[in-house]
């Protein structure tokens, strides 16, 4: 007779995985690339429609693009990272512009808020890198008003940043079980999370163009500045950081649209409007 084959899998221990990307995105400075996206922060806030007086929560909000492009619309805005030091600088611009931003730090998947407690929920580029995506879009949901709308900037599976993510995964595979990021950026995933409350949806693709003095100068500001890259380069041997830092500059190379010696390197995600029942 044969031996039964295990079917077993081992669950995922989301908290040890939440540690640790804690510990990337604190490391290095975020905000020196995040303060490049802050295009998509305002485009996603015409796209949400916002009205001075409501009250606006951003998730994940990193430091503040959205929030800063909510808050210059005369919402009353609540702004939350688990990252303390983002939250700093967040403060720091919204001080420089004379903005009443609310800054409090919040992990997105328990959000220290009563239900149905704002009229728009939104994350640019940030909850879809939570380890427990069903709890993140659950808290998400629930502290929006029924009628409310839940904004997102998710990057796609094929985006340069999707991309850049595989790449990374390649030379550090991530926790088995752990869903990828990337899988906000789809509309299938979406449904899937925030279903219950959907009322309706608006998917617009748009691309983000990264632009830097060159591809190198790119890895240059992420290998340094960007908590992922920052961790994974220093978890590597010396052979391995050279294999990796070639491997990321012929991906830069793939999406320079550039002929003059600069990059310009168009990252595709989805803007998302979500209308709660």
């Amino acid at each position: 007779m044969s031996a039964a084959v295990s079917t077993f899998t081992p669950a995922v221990d989301l908290a040890a995985v939440k540690t640790k990307q804690h510990l990337a995105w604190s490391s290095g400075d975020y905000a020196v690339v995040g303060t490049t996206l802050q295009i998509v922060g305002e485009s996603l806030c015409e796209a949400l429609d916002l009205r001075a007086g409501e009250r606006v929560l951003d998730v994940a909000a990193g430091n503040g693009n959205a929030t800063l492009a909510a808050s210059r619309r005369w919402c009353d805005v609540v702004s939350t990272d688990y990252v303390p030091t983002l939250l700093e600088r967040g403060r720091a611009r919204a001080s420089a512009e004379g903005l009443p931003v609310q800054f409090e730090q919040a992990d997105a998947e328990n959000l220290p808020y009563t239900g149905h407690s704002f009229d728009v929920v939104m994350s640019t580029f940030g909850v879809m890198f939570t380890p427990d995506q069903d709890k993140a879009a659950a808290e998400m949901a629930r502290v929006c008003k029924p009628g409310g709308r839940i904004g997102l900037a998710n990057w796609t599976p094929t985006s340069f940043v999707g991309e850049l993510f595989k790449l990374i995964g390649h030379y550090l595979p991530p926790a088995a079980g752990v869903k990828s990021p990337a899988l906000w950026g789809t509309e299938a995933r979406l449904r899937e999370l925030l279903g219950e409350r959907l009322d309706s949806m608006a998917i617009e693709r748009k691309h983000f163009v990264f632009r830097y003095r060159s591809a190198a100068h790119w890895l240059e500001v992420f290998r340094t500045f960007y908590g992922p890259m920052h961790k994974a380069f220093g978890a590597l041997d010396g052979a391995q950081q050279e294999a990796l830092a070639a491997d990321l500059i012929a991906l830069a190379e793939r999406f320079n649209r550039a002929t003059d010696g600069t990059l310009v390197a168009p990252s595709e995600y989805i803007e998302v409007v979500i209308r709660c029942r």
